[in-house]
């Protein structure tokens, strides 16, 4: 692995999954994306290490991570400051992550308590796909072991995803086989402490992306 995205003390600087090491040792030409049926198949089964980035967007990754750690300590604290605009309350304990006003503590309840936002490093797949994320200032209720979703918060983010995204789509004609969500467990995820998911959507007009990112755009 280049060294450039690595910490002071030579590890990667965030955790790398085994399929992550061979996409570093990977030539870009031998990479395969991730197709829509692929990823039906990885979310159906939970299977989310199996998510991959192209090794370039890897090693960009790697490199920015590093970059943005030292500048502003945590990742988190880049996307409060630089993309959300959300201001921790003062008690806030960095080893649990921010804690935010909110307008009702129930995730999804109130809109000015959620922000939905491109993926800045989405993984890598085939074209037709786009990947956004949904941030929180509320908290799921997982289960203690791997930080995976209880029920009653799967639940509420099915409905959120409902409301949200397909049955816009079907007031536009149908939504069909273009909507899927998952969230990453603790174990995974390489921004802790905010709770957010990530959403797939599959041939979805630019006018109606806009309209659920409020014409955010990503990194550039």
């Amino acid at each position: 692995m280049e060294n450039q995205g690595l910490v002071e003390d030579g590890s990667p600087a965030f955790d790398l999954t085994d399929k992550d090491r061979e996409n570093l040792a990977r030539k870009e030409e031998d990479y395969h994306p991730h197709t829509w049926e692929n990823l039906k198949q990885i979310i159906a089964s939970n299977e989310l290490e199996n998510l991959r980035r192209w090794p370039s967007d890897l090693k960009r990754y790697l490199q920015w991570t590093k970059q943005t750690k030292q500048a502003y300590g945590t990742i988190t604290n880049y996307i409060c400051q630089e993309r959300l605009h959300w201001q921790p309350l003062r008690d806030s304990n960095p080893e649990e992550g921010p804690v935010f006003h909110v307008e009702n503590p129930t995730p999804f309840a109130d809109p000015r308590d959620y922000k939905i936002m491109y993926n800045d490093w989405p993984y890598g797949m085939t074209s037709d796909i786009t990947h956004i994320v949904v941030w929180l200032k509320t908290k799921f209720e997982v289960e203690p072991t791997v930080g995976d979703l209880l029920p009653g918060s799967r639940q509420l983010i099915e409905d959120f995803v409902q409301r949200t995204f397909i049955d816009k789509l079907e007031e536009q004609g149908g939504a069909g086989d273009t909507i899927m969500w998952f969230r990453n467990w603790t174990g995974l995820q390489s921004v802790r402490g905010m709770d957010h998911i990530h959403v797939l959507v599959r041939n979805v007009p630019k006018d109606i992306m806009d309209e659920w990112t409020g014409g955010r755009t990503t990194l550039p």
